[in-house]
C-alpha cells in the first residue's frame, strides 16, 4: 500500500499500522484518533466526511474520552475502520486529503487510551525469572517449581496507570537494612521494567473461561508498558503475598494502541515449553511476536544512553496462555482490562529489561554516555521505551513511553 501522505520510512505509524488513541487539541474535548506518519486522523471529522459510509456507526463513539466504547463495537467493525482508512489514505481523491481531519501530531496532547478497570501483571520471561532466581534464591535452581507449569501473575493497581509524559515521584515505604530494624523513607532502588501489555477487547461473564484457541478474539491491541518498581520496598514486603507498594505507585504506558491485526505479519514461534503444559494451556500456531524493544536513560541535562535492546519474541508464556490461565477459574474480564507481560529480558546481558538485571542487583554499575554510572535510577532520570516490528518493507511501531523520575514528595 502506498499513501498520498509523505511518511518517513522510519515512522512507527505507517499505513500498515494505524493505531488508535485518545487526543485533544489546545485543551479541547478528548476524542478518538488514528496515528499516520506525523498526523492524527480525527475520526469524528472523518466520519462527517463520509469515510465510513454504509458502516452505520454513530459518530459520537468517536467523541468519547476513552476507547472502551469504540472497542466494544467489536473487531469486525474496528478492523473494517482500519481498512477503510487504508483505502482512503491510498486514494488521491479521498475527502481526507487536505481536510481538517488531519491534525499535525505536534499540535495534539495524548491521553490515557482506555479506562482500565482491572490490571494484571505476569512474570512470563524465563530469562528474567531465571536471573532474579539466581540473584536472590539458588543459582542452580533459579526457577520456582510452578514457573514452567503456569503463567505466574498478580493483580496490580489500575488507578495508578498513567500515559507517557506523566512524570513519576520516587515512592516512599518501608525497607529493611542489612542490619537493624525496618525504616521508612524514599526508595533507594528505583527501577524500570520493560514490558508490553495487551488490552482486553471482549468481555466475559463470571464463570466463563477463555480457551487458548479463542483468546486472540478477546485481545484488541497492545501498548508499551513501563512497570516502575521500588526494589527495596518490594524485597521487604513481598513475602508472603507478593508485590504491593513496591509496584502500585505507578505504571506508564504508550498512548497509541496497536491492533493485533496490524501485528499479524510479525508472528513467530515461541520457545519450546518443557515440560509439556496442561491441556488447557496448549496452543497451535505462532503466537509470539518479533517486536524490537529498547530502553534509554537520559540524565537531567544530558544525552540519553540506550541501556537495553530486547525483543518480545523471547517470552516463554504467550498472551493466549496468559488469558486462558487468567480465566480458567471463571474470573470474568472486561473491555479495557490491561494485562502486562512481565519484564522482557533476552539471553545476553545487553538485552535485560530492568536495572536489577543490568547492574546485577547493584554489583555491576551501568555506565552512561555522560560518564556517570547507575546501579538504579537517580532523581531527574528520564526513562524512554520504544518498540517496533519490521519485515518485508513494513514497519509497525508503538512510538514511545517516556517519563521522568522526580524526587519523593
Amino acid at each position: 500500500m502506498n499513501t498520498w501522505l509523505n511518511i518517513s520510512p522510519d515512522s512507527d505509524f505507517s499505513i500498515h499500522n494505524l493505531p488508535f488513541g485518545i487526543f485533544s487539541v489546545d485543551g479541547g474535548l478528548k476524542r478518538v484518533g488514528v496515528a499516520i506518519g506525523d498526523f492524527v486522523i480525527d475520526l469524528k471529522i472523518a466520519h462527517s466526511l463520509g469515510v465510513f459510509t454504509k458502516m452505520e456507526i454513530d459518530q459520537e463513539v468517536f467523541a468519547r474520552e476513552y476507547l472502551n466504547d469504540f472497542i466494544a463495537l467489536g473487531k469486525p467493525v474496528t478492523n473494517q475502520i482500519r481498512i477503510k482508512l487504508q483505502q482512503h489514505l491510498s486514494d488521491n481523491s479521498s475527502p481526507l486529503k487536505n481536510s481538517d481531519a488531519l491534525v499535525p501530531m505536534d499540535k495534539v496532547t495524548m491521553h490515557l487510551p482506555v479506562k482500565v478497570g482491572d490490571y494484571t501483571d505476569f512474570y512470563s520471561s524465563i530469562e528474567h525469572a531465571t536471573n532474579v532466581g539466581k540473584m536472590f534464591r539458588d543459582p542452580e535452581n533459579a526457577l520456582l517449581p510452578n514457573w514452567k507449569h503456569l503463567p505466574v501473575g498478580y493483580h496490580g493497581r489500575a488507578s495508578s496507570i498513567v500515559v507517557s509524559g506523566v512524570d513519576i515521584h520516587r515512592p516512599k515505604g518501608q525497607t529493611k537494612p542489612p542490619e537493624g530494624d525496618p525504616v521508612y523513607g524514599p526508595s533507594q532502588r528505583m527501577d524500570f521494567e520493560l514490558e508490553m501489555a495487551f488490552i482486553v477487547g471482549k468481555s466475559t461473564e463470571l464463570g466463563d473461561q477463555i480457551s487458548t484457541g479463542n483468546a486472540m478474539d478477546h485481545i484488541f491491541g497492545m501498548v508499551l508498558f513501563n512497570d516502575w518498581s521500588a526494589r527495596d520496598i518490594q524485597k521487604w514486603e513481598y513475602v508472603p503475598l507478593g508485590p504491593f507498594l513496591g509496584k502500585s505507585f505507578a505504571s506508564s504506558i504508550s498512548p497509541w494502541v496497536v491492533t493485533m491485526e496490524a501485528l499479524e505479519p510479525f508472528k513467530v514461534a515461541g520457545p519450546e515449553q518443557d515440560p509439556p503444559v496442561l491441556d488447557y494451556l496448549k496452543t497451535d500456531g505462532e503466537l509470539n511476536y518479533d517486536l524490537n524493544l529498547s530502553v534509554e536513560i537520559e540524565p537531567e541535562g544530558s544525552e540519553p544512553t540506550v541501556v537495553s535492546n530486547s525483543n518480545f519474541k523471547y517470552m516463554y508464556w504467550n498472551m493466549a496462555q496468559q488469558l486462558a490461565h487468567h480465566t480458567v477459574n471463571g474470573c470474568n474480564v472486561n473491555i479495557g482490562d490491561m494485562m502486562a507481560s512481565g519484564t522482557i529480558s533476552g539471553k545476553s546481558p545487553d538485552s535485560y529489561g530492568s536495572m536489577l538485571e543490568l547492574s546485577w542487583a547493584g554489583k555491576n554499575p551501568v555506565k552512561l554516555n555522560d560518564g556517570s554510572e547507575r546501579k538504579f535510577l537517580n532523581d531527574g532520570d528520564t526513562v524512554t521505551m520504544k518498540g517496533h516490528c519490521e519485515k518485508d518493507g513494513k514497519r509497525v511501531g508503538f512510538g514511545e513511553v517516556r517519563s521522568k523520575l522526580l524526587p519523593a514528595k
